[in-house]
């Protein structure tokens, strides 16, 4: 630690999970030495514990469909540098529903569907021979999405930033306070001209008041992982629930007669937030989800029920039954009905950046140009 107060650092980034490693490598891109400062040894939250899956296609319209396209980007750049694999791209999404085939209709008429198709029966069967009894009418086919595995995904990026990039890395130090000169820890003072502060879903630590007036809450998820159904898919799956979960299908009109729909034949899957993700492992697993449920602080406790209802649209969306469970796992993340993301300045030299959507993984990236475009543009000596 000695050494970092000696030489100090342009930038420090507090917490290594994707939103703190993104803000890590844009600012060494731009030629500023980083230090990067995690409480514990490793990023071991909701970074690897969801799908890898880097989603553009269904983002909320405007801004967040916009960082998830230059997000998507920079991870095709990056992920063959650090040797991370991208297991799968693409998304398919079969619907069931006259009403959820008017909503890809009206998305597919906006500039978010770009690049993207409607697929009758027969484009259907040719690209997912496997889910032709499922009763589909359609799909939405999407070419933008690419998969990685989160949690290996994440330690590589890291250590590729440590041994190629030269960002250094003090892991199990806590962040105790931010001060004009750097950051005080348990371990001595870290030098810096510019902290970004990522912390997940503390809400109580650094900055807990200026984090308090965006008035952020916390999701639980539930996920599985299932052995390999014998066969590889296409890209990553989706369902009807998809098209009432995801903002860029959700606020478009059409989409409040699918809703009306499900509310009354999938009255229970809405209740536990379930929609339906399906991505493939190198190994041919599945990682498959999702639930949420929110609160201040969830409880540890997973419904049983929710994985049912999460295996029932597995089976109905595909139209086999869901192979054996491998594992299980639950998540947490910072989530708020008005924003999917926040840049706070708590002081000029200072940035407080939290996504509260879940799409970190998706839109980090993007994210954190935005962040040091206004630090570098404000004037702050970097």
């Amino acid at each position: 630690m000695a050494d970092a107060v000696r030489s100090g650092f342009d930038v420090a980034v507090i917490g290594a999970g994707i939103v703190g490693l993104a803000h890590a490598f844009e600012a060494a891109r731009r030629g500023r030495s980083v230090v990067v400062i995690e409480r514990d040894t490793r990023a071991n939250g909701a970074s690897i514990r969801n799908f890898g899956f880097v989603t553009v296609t269904g983002q909320q319209r405007g801004e967040s469909w916009q960082l998830a396209r230059r997000t998507r980007d920079i991870w095709a750049e990056v992920a063959p540098k650090a040797g991370i694999a991208v297991v799968h791209e693409g998304l398919l999404l079969p619907v069931r529903r006259h009403q959820s085939v008017e909503v890809i209709e009206a998305f597919l008429a906006t500039e978010m569907g770009e690049g993207c198709v409607l697929l009758d029966r027969t484009g259907l069967r040719s690209r997912l021979p496997h889910a032709v009894d499922a009763g589909a009418l359609a799909a939405l086919a999407s070419p933008h999405e690419l998969r990685v595995e989160s949690r290996t995904a994440v330690p590589a990026l890291a250590e590729w930033l440590s041994k190629s990039i030269g960002v250094r890395f003090e892991t199990d130090t806590a962040a105790l306070r931010v001060t004009e000169g750097g950051v005080e820890t348990p371990r001595g003072f870290i030098s810096a001209k510019v902290v970004v502060v990522c912390p997940g879903d503390d809400f109580s630590g650094l900055y807990p008041q200026r984090i308090a007036q965006y008035r952020p809450a916390r999701c639980r998820l539930s996920m599985l992982r299932l052995a390999s159904p014998g066969f590889v898919l296409p890209s990553a799956i989706m369902s009807d629930l998809s098209l009432v979960r995801y903002a860029g299908y959700a606020e478009l009109p059409e989409a409040s007669a699918l809703r009306t729909c499900l509310e009354s034949e999938q009255a229970a899957h809405l209740a536990h937030g379930v929609h339906l993700i399906v991505v493939q492992s190198s190994d041919g697993s599945l990682v498959v989800g999702d639930s949420h449920h929110y609160a201040d602080l969830p409880s540890p406790f997973a419904f049983a029920e929710s994985e049912r209802l999460i295996l029932d649209e597995f089976e109905q969306a595909l139209g086999f039954a869901p192979p054996p469970v491998l594992e299980r796992w639950t998540g947490t993340y910072a989530t708020s009905s008005e924003r999917t993301f926040f840049i706070d300045a708590p002081a000029p030299h200072v940035r407080l950046v939290m996504v509260t959507s879940g799409t970190g993984a998706s839109t980090a990236f993007g994210i954190a140009e935005k962040t040091f475009d206004d630090l570098f543009n404000s004037g702050i000596p970097t």
